[in-house]
């Protein structure tokens, strides 16, 4: 038996799946990236009339993709206490790996979730952090 959670309290998924799955008491969330649910927008994130990262905040994104995490958490029947496992996606591990790692332990001190992090090349919009969670309901 499985449920397919989705919130507006998180940035809305930008393709075919949900915020999250529920099997059994185990729940995965998809990839959530540091886009706003309120406007959709990237915070700190600036960009030239082609497209192009003129410059991005690492330290507000990853406040916003943990605000985004714990919106889908609650929505799920869930809390941050009781995640698990994270894997965290990095477009810029050399440059933001200092700053995240900072703020990932302001909000995971006390949880002490198994964690992987990741460089990757590019994610879906302009985004430079994405998290994707196991947690238990």
């Amino acid at each position: 038996m499985s449920e397919i959670i989705n919130t507006t309290n998180a940035a809305k998924p930008l393709g075919a799946y949900p915020h999250a799955r529920r099997v059994g008491n185990l729940l995965f969330l998809s990839g959530i990236g540091s886009r706003s649910s309120i406007d959709n927008k990237i915070p700190g994130l600036e960009l030239d009339e082609n497209g192009n990262i003129l410059k991005y905040d690492i330290a507000a994104e990853t406040h916003q993709v943990m605000a985004n995490v714990k919106a889908v958490l609650e929505a799920s029947g869930s809390s941050w206490d009781k995640i698990v496992d994270v894997t965290v996606f990095l477009t810029n591990m050399k440059k933001d790996f200092p700053t995240y790692n900072k703020i990932y332990a302001e909000y995971f001190s006390d949880v002490q979730a198994c964690r992987t992090t990741v460089e990757v090349k590019s994610l879906p919009t302009p985004i430079a952090i994405e998290l994707k969670v196991i947690a238990v309901i």
